[in-house]
């Protein structure tokens, strides 16, 4: 049995707006200064925790490339990993893309002999969660960027394109499938998200309550800018370099921790 996509996930008397204009139209602006502070701290973040060889794939949001992650893949792979890209051209955001990453994750484990991590920016967060439902086994933990899971019809600012792409009636989906969009996936999972995300609501982007596997990392900055913001690689590198088999919740000691607002 499929539904219409455009159907909202949450309850209709308790609507969360999309970010506002303001901070709608600052993305651009935002994302550019991100990238100057990345240029300037750079050569620090050489000093994050690092990496153990093990594949890690990167999954790009909605209407954007591999092109765009070539940044947060060069970091990764100076920290010794196998950054990886989707391979699945633009990110359409189209449901079977989440089978489609599936099938590559299967194809990396097997040339690897390694389980996989995921690292999925907006939409591409989404889908890297159902790959880690789907298969479990295949994934090591999914760090999701301004994604967002817990509504992923909710208001937001690149609803209109996606409209203009598929219709007004959005695209068939299976019931299972959305609803189980919000649950968390049975491997680690970290949310990374900022209160300044012009884009999406925050609120659709964290987990409404963490669990042992589970864990909301807030940020500051663009929604555009996750994928160069020092605060999140250097997120990404510290949870990326636990043992598959102790994850534990990040916990930043001295200045750093100020860089993450809900963690103090």
């Amino acid at each position: 049995m499929t539904t219409n996509l455009s159907i909202p996930t949450h309850a209709p008397d308790e609507p969360i707006k999309a970010p506002s204009k303001l901070l709608f139209l600052t993305e651009g602006g935002r994302a550019a200064l991100g990238l100057g502070v990345y240029a300037m701290t750079h050569k620090l973040l050489k000093n994050a925790p690092k990496g153990d060889g093990h594949p890690v794939l990167v999954a790009p949001g909605f209407m954007t490339s591999d092109r765009v992650t070539v940044i947060l893949r060069n970091f990764l792979n100076h920290l010794g990993y196998e950054a990886l890209t989707w391979d699945l051209g633009i990110n359409l955001g189209r449901p079977e893309y989440a089978y489609r990453m599936l099938e590559r994750v299967e194809e990396i484990q097997k040339d690897y002999h390694s389980k996989v991590s995921i690292i999925g920016w907006s939409l591409g967060g989404v889908f890297a969660r159902e790959v880690a439902r789907l298969q479990p086994e295949s994934v090591r933990q999914v760090i999701t960027l301004g994604s967002p899971f817990r509504d992923i019809l909710g208001q937001n600012h690149g609803r209109w394109l996606y409209d203009l792409l598929h219709g007004p009636n959005g695209i068939n989906i299976e019931d299972e499938l959305l609803q189980d969009m919000a649950k968390s996936p049975p491997v680690p999972t970290t949310a990374i998200y900022s209160k300044e995300d012009g884009i999406v609501n925050w609120q659709h982007c964290i987990e409404e309550e963490e669990g042992p596997l589970t864990q909301n990392i807030q940020v500051a900055g663009s929604h555009c800018g996750l994928g160069h913001n020092p605060s999140v690689l250097y997120c990404i590198a510290e949870r990326l370099a636990q043992d598959d088999d102790q994850w534990e919740r990040f916990d930043p000691r001295g200045l750093i921790k100020l860089l993450y607002p809900n963690l103090y």
